[in-house]
């Protein structure tokens, strides 16, 4: 089934989110209540609330998104391109030009959505940080009324699971055991939060977040036992 699927019609895309603010003293009262509160299962006694806020990043409502990327195919001649870039900054303005992209060129029905775990994390991130940034929703990202195989969503985790809900495998697992190089990343996931708010560095995390796009197209390449992208064939826009 995936063979029948248009490359060029897929947004592959991967977001970045750090903690809504540095430090969790900067909250207000409320705030700081509601957190620990939130967290009182996943720190269970381990950590105090704020001891835990720097895993703050992972939960819409107390985090942030500080860049989203995005990768698509195009076919010039012959040739299968790949094509990546990144929106950063305020992220009011960058959830805004995400939406201007999608309503731009990725709105009719042919158009699909991939990024890894993107049904449980990026998707429902992007919609939960819109409708607080006052932003209303795009059609690929409302998923209200929509019967399952209407949604426009693809996650090359959820393919790998065929039916095993339980089963979770991470990007860089996926890409060890099916042949892919791994990307020569200088960061993971756990370090966002300090390379922004500590070393104020987005450039690297931009960086770090690109090229998970590029291996998510990689796996979804692998997953229809495509050719694997090559170097010349990437490129950043």
């Amino acid at each position: 089934m995936l063979h029948k699927i248009n490359l060029e019609h897929i947004l592959f895309l991967d977001i970045e989110t750090v903690p809504e603010k540095a430090d969790f003293q900067e909250l207000d009262d409320v705030k700081q209540e509601l957190w620990e509160q939130k967290s009182k299962y996943q720190r269970r006694e381990d950590f105090t609330a704020e001891e835990f806020y720097d895993r703050a990043g992972i939960w819409a409502e107390f985090g942030k998104i500080i860049c989203i990327s995005v990768g698509y195919f195009k076919m010039q001649g012959e040739t299968l391109h790949f094509r990546v870039t990144t929106f950063h900054g305020d992220e009011t303005k960058l959830l805004k030009d995400f939406k201007n992209l999608l309503n731009g060129h990725f709105s009719e029905a042919k158009h699909l959505l991939c990024a890894h775990n993107g049904k449980e994390f990026d998707f429902p991130y992007i919609a939960r940080r819109m409708i607080i940034n006052g932003i209303s929703l795009p059609w690929k990202l409302d998923l209200f009324g929509k019967k399952p195989w209407e949604v426009p969503h693809l996650d090359t985790m959820d393919l790998w699971k065929f039916g095993d809900y339980k089963h979770y495998t991470s990007l860089k697992l996926m890409t060890n055991i099916l042949g892919i190089p791994s990307p020569k990343e200088d960061i993971d996931g756990s370090m966002v939060r300090d390379v922004f708010y500590e070393d104020n560095d987005l450039d690297r995390i931009i960086t770090y977040c690109e090229l998970d796009v590029v291996t998510t197209a990689q796996v979804f390449l692998r997953l229809r036992n495509d050719p694997l992208l090559e170097d010349h064939q990437i490129k950043k826009v």
